[in-house]
């Protein structure tokens, strides 16, 4: 038996295996780092000082990892529980599932808390600015609430569930549609109506769609960095 190359394999097959295993490893590493980035841009937009809007991106990073417990209630059966890492479903690992005799109704920081503040802050100055702006920031809001709503379905284990680029695009197209011109509120606009489709819309009116899929935790923004709402907000905000 000859172990030796054998003919017809180019020996610079196992050189260019290495290389790509290389640069996907290289890419996984920079990935967090270029998120940052494109996070930190977005942030800024908003009209938020460079080290304000670093700081904002730092905690969302961080606070991916921190769910607060708003409400339980006790199920008959078990219900079944995926662990999340701190990148939401992109995992190195096995996916783990725990099983609990309860629902946990959640809210994580990194992926809810903190970018639905940053909404809340934009709300004054579009409020203070004339009637017009009011109202495109009503029908842009409704608009993605309405597109979220009919999207979302419950998944057993997970909880609520929808595309994620929907709502970004609901809330750049509308944006674009209803603010043609280079508004200075328009890339505040896109922001809250990308915030609040998946927070109301996914989140706050499918509560009740709980009770028919076993879950034992509920974690609003529970996929932290990656979970709709901090993606819709912050592509919203870079499209708009």
């Amino acid at each position: 038996m000859s172990f030796g190359p054998q003919p017809g394999i180019p020996r610079a097959l196992p050189a260019i295996g290495c290389i790509g295993l290389f640069l996907a490893l290289m890419l996984t590493c920079l990935m967090p780092f270029v998120m940052f980035n494109v996070m930190q841009t977005a942030l800024e937009r908003l009209h938020l000082a460079p080290a304000v809007a670093a700081l904002l991106v730092m905690g969302i990073f961080l606070g991916s990892v921190i769910n607060l417990p708003v409400h339980r209630f006790t199920r008959a059966d078990p219900q079944p529980e995926v662990m999340l890492g701190p990148f939401g479903y992109v995992t190195l690992g096995p996916q783990v599932r725990n099983l609990r005799r309860e629902t946990v109704i959640a809210v994580n920081v990194g992926g809810c808390i903190i970018p639905c503040l940053i909404a809340i802050w934009q709300m004054p100055h579009l409020l203070q600015s004339d009637s017009a702006v009011t109202g495109r920031l009503l029908a842009v809001s409704t608009a993605n609430i309405a597109a979220c709503y009919f999207a979302a379905r419950p998944v057993a284990g997970v909880g609520i569930m929808m595309p994620g680029l929907l709502s970004p695009l609901v809330a750049v197209g509308m944006t674009w549609l209803l603010c043609p011109e280079a508004m200075e509120q328009r890339v505040s606009i896109a922001y809250v109506a990308g915030i609040a489709g998946p927070v109301i819309g996914a989140d706050l009116l499918h509560l009740r769609d709980i009770l028919k899929v076993p879950v034992g935790v509920l974690s609003i923004g529970g996929a932290g960095t990656f979970d709709g709402i901090v993606l819709s907000g912050v592509l919203a905000a870079l499209l708009a």
